[in-house]
């Protein structure tokens, strides 16, 4: 199935246009653009027959959706937020991951008693609802007052923003190939059933959900580097401690802890962006040209999985390929930091 990593990926790399877009001022525009793609493109999923019509519907339609208003409504927090930024970030990403225990479920529920198609559009209807909410209650707090450039080309002669592109694109190349086969591992080697193993995902986004908030509310004391790099090189480690689980307890701890700690690092991320940035009014821009890399490693990541996978036979190449791309991203970020602070431990950053 290439249909989610088609969705991550567009979610990211339209970041790339509505970021710049959001900077020049037409964030009222995106949000209806937003609830539209999103609600016509689940719906359209409900009535299709062919994969490719999932693709189209699934995949681009809701990708591009969301990716209108993923990066403007990141940007948007720094407008009201100086001093707990991090938090105010945290809480907001925090949604998502709620998203994440309650749609499955619904889905799931619905499609035992309605039946594919139906399941689908009641989900569609849910997420309209939801955005017409976002519609209403996001406002801009100020307007830029000149044209801004599409593209901040000259953001990428900054060390410091060029590495962290870099980490990013390593994190994510990896970080989600936990969330796609986690649950057929554990359901294939019968560590669980079935059933139990449907609600794995939602116990890690239950648990991402406080890993997005507390991560945050600590980092606006101790800087957003300083708390993202400790989060990351838990989830390395949980990453590879996947190798040795093989009990139904142990994945669903494991399963929880990955998704509270790796919550630290899809929260910090815009975070750890606003402190490399000196001029917001070019946040949105070089927030999107980070995420339109980091699509790229979304679009390839869990197919690079898949492939191991399947020529493996086994899931431990995923397993390692899982962990040594977020080591990679864990030991590009430490560089960030000595290049900031030098070799200070103590140093808020």
């Amino acid at each position: 199935m290439i249909d989610g990593p088609v969705q991550s990926a567009l979610l990211m790399l339209v970041g790339v246009v509505t970021g710049p877009l959001f900077d020049a001022g037409y964030f009222y525009a995106l949000l209806p653009v937003d609830g539209l793609l999103v609600g016509v493109g689940m719906l359209m999923t409900s009535f299709s027959t062919e994969y490719y019509q999932i693709i189209l519907s699934q995949g681009i339609c809701v990708g591009i959706g969301t990716g209108c208003v993923f990066v403007p409504s990141v940007a948007l927090l720094p407008q009201y937020f100086k001093r707990r930024r991090a938090l105010a970030n945290g809480i907001a990403a925090s949604g998502s991951s709620i998203g994440g225990v309650l749609y499955p479920i619904v889905f799931h529920q619905l499609q035992g008693k309605n039946g594919f198609a139906w399941a689908t559009r009641v989900v569609s209807f849910i997420a309209l609802a939801t955005c017409a909410v976002s519609i209403c209650v996001m406002r801009l707090r100020f307007r830029p007052q000149e044209r801004r450039a599409l593209l901040r080309l000259s953001a990428f002669r900054e060390p410091e923003y060029t590495l962290f592109c870099l980490s990013c694109f390593l994190g994510f190349l990896g970080f989600y190939n936990f969330l796609v086969y986690a649950q057929p591992y554990a359901i294939q080697t019968k560590i669980v059933n079935e059933n139990l193993g449907f609600y794995l995902v939602a116990i890690l986004n239950a648990a991402s959900t406080f890993g997005r908030v507390v991560p945050d509310l600590v980092a606006d004391y101790t800087g957003s580097l300083n708390m993202l790099i400790p989060a990351l090189a838990i989830t390395t480690l949980l990453a590879y401690c996947w190798v040795a689980v093989q009990s139904t307890s142990g994945i669903i701890a494991l399963s929880a802890m990955y998704g509270f700690f790796s919550g630290g690092f899809v929260s910090l991320v815009p975070v750890v962006m606003m402190t490399i940035t000196t001029d917001f009014r070019e946040f949105g821009t070089r927030l999107g040209m980070c995420f339109a890399l980091e699509s790229i490693a979304l679009l390839i990541g869990t197919p690079v999985g898949g492939a191991i996978l399947n020529s493996t036979g086994s899931y431990l190449g995923v397993q390692l390929f899982c962990g040594s791309c977020l080591a990679a991203c864990a030991i590009t970020l430490l560089i960030i930091r000595f290049l900031r602070s030098g070799p200070k431990l103590r140093y808020k950053t």
